[in-house]
Order: structure tokens, then C-alpha cells, then sequence
């Protein structure tokens, strides 16, 4: 179990984000606790609300189904320890919520917006699996070398007139997550690793 959780690298949820073309979803960024790696996770509106209303600590006048499931979960003397997104398989995150029930850890599985909304609810630590996070992160620049990168950039790019089909959807990548449009972001990621195959 110990070398396990080195494979597991804590997450924080840095926001969520949409845009008009996103026919309803949202996007959940998910930030690298120790590090600069942010994930964008697509998930249904409902989820969002769900996620964001725990957020802005804002309750409902009656239990919302994320709500239900914490007091159900309680009402079994028992609690989420932590939630550990374990998986990526063809564009889909696969999740665990791990909670404990007489002194045993259970693992069960969840789709990654269901349980970071329990999580919320129980103050539970988020975790991403390292290969997950390698395959799917967007890496960012730490800010004091935003400037200095920016620089070096334009003055390495001034005599680059053709630049293949992969760098400009790298330009366009960092572009997205400078702007922080981690959708757009995260769409781009993908045509990226189905061109580097």
C-alpha cells in the first residue's frame, strides 16, 4: 500500500469554468498541490452546481442528491477518507472514493464529478494517479517566469515562418491556459496526444 501512494499526487480544486460552446458542461480544474500541473476534467452542469454550492458554502433549503448520499454515508457510522482518480481510458477519468468502515479501508468506484462533490462535502483530500496526471495534465509556469519565458519565446520565434501543424497547436495550447480557457485547453491536449499517437 505504501508504494501505492506514491503513484498519488494531491490535488486542490482551483475553480470551474465554462463557455458558450460547451453545450452546458463544465470544465473542473484540479491543481497540482505541490507542484504545476492543472487537470481539467469535463463534467455535466449538475455536477458543477453540485460541487460549487459546497464551494460557496451556500445550503440548500432541502438535501440535494450530494447532500443525500454525505448523510447516508453518515448515517452508517462511517466517512470518505479520500477520493483518487485512478484512471484515464479513451478521454474518460475513472474515480475511487475510499472511506473507512470498521477500521477497513473500501474502495468504490465513481465517476471522478461524483466523487469530488462528496469529497467537498466531507472535506476529503483529492488524489490523481501520477500517470494520469502525466498523461492528462496541463503544465504551467511558475508566475516570475512568465515574463522571462515570454521573452525568450518571442525571440526564439521571430525567423519561424512554417511552423508544423503539432508546434502551432502547442502555441495555441499555451495560449488556452494563459487565458486560462482550460476547455479549450484540454480539447487541444487531446489532438496532441492523438498526433504524437
Amino acid at each position: 500500500m505504501a508504494g501505492e501512494d506514491l503513484n498519488k499526487i494531491k490535488m486542490d480544486i482551483l475553480g470551474l469554468s465554462t463557455s458558450p460552446s460547451s453545450g452546458g458542461a463544465y470544465a473542473l480544474i484540479l491543481s497540482e498541490a505541490e507542484g504545476n500541473q492543472r487537470l481539467p476534467i469535463i463534467i455535466g452542469s449538475f455536477e458543477a452546481q453540485a460541487i460549487a454550492l459546497e464551494l460557496e458554502n451556500i445550503k440548500p433549503p432541502r438535501p440535494m442528491t450530494h447532500d443525500l448520499l454525505k448523510n447516508f454515508v453518515l448515517s452508517f457510522d462511517t466517512e470518505v477518507k479520500q477520493v483518487f482518480i485512478n484512471d484515464l481510458a479513451e478521454g474518460t477519468f475513472y474515480a475511487q472514493i475510499i472511506y473507512e468502515r470498521e477500521n477497513q479501508l473500501i474502495e468504490l468506484d465513481a465517476r471522478p464529478s461524483d466523487a469530488i462533490a462528496l469529497a467537498v462535502r466531507f472535506k476529503a483530500p483529492i488524489f490523481v494517479n501520477s500517470e494520469v496526471l502525466d498523461e492528462a495534465g496541463i503544465r504551467t509556469e511558475p508566475e516570475h517566469q512568465t515574463l522571462e519565458q515570454a521573452l525568450s519565446t518571442e525571440e526564439g520565434g521571430a525567423g519561424q515562418e512554417g511552423l508544423s501543424q503539432l508546434e502551432k497547436l502547442e502555441e495555441e495550447l499555451k495560449m488556452a491556459i494563459e487565458t486560462e480557457n482550460y476547455e479549450k485547453a484540454a480539447k487541444i491536449r487531446d489532438r496532441i496526444s492523438k498526433m504524437k499517437g
